[in-house]
């Protein structure tokens, strides 16, 4: 199966208080639907120490999944976020491509 994001892809969040933001997917949850990118929709959460001081107390920064239908892929050969076709390849392959300039996704 080939999905619409991947992990490593770059995304651009087109919906949300993170919109226009960039980042690299670090990992798919496709159970939730949701995606986790790099340095997108980063909350403040008040953490208690941990046993025997294993955990720093205080507020700390982290990312949360954002949902996959507010983000758009970036394509590698024209920079741009773009819907993705699925092609199948002469030797039977699925590959991801660029719906703007026909490029293939890695």
């Amino acid at each position: 199966m080939t999905a619409r994001l991947q992990r490593d892809d770059e995304v651009m969040v087109i919906a949300g208080r993170d919109k226009g933001k960039r980042g690299k997917i670090q990992r798919v949850l496709p159970d939730n639907g949701k995606v986790l990118v790099d340095g997108v929709n980063i909350v403040k959460k008040h953490q208690r120490a941990g046993a025997g001081g294993a955990r720093q107390a205080g507020i700390i920064d982290k990312e949360m999944p954002i949902h996959a239908s507010k983000l758009m892929p970036v394509c590698p050969a024209c920079n741009e976020p773009t819907r993705v076709a699925i092609r199948v390849l002469e030797d039977g392959r699925k590959s991801r491509m660029c719906k703007k300039c026909e490029g293939m996704f890695s």
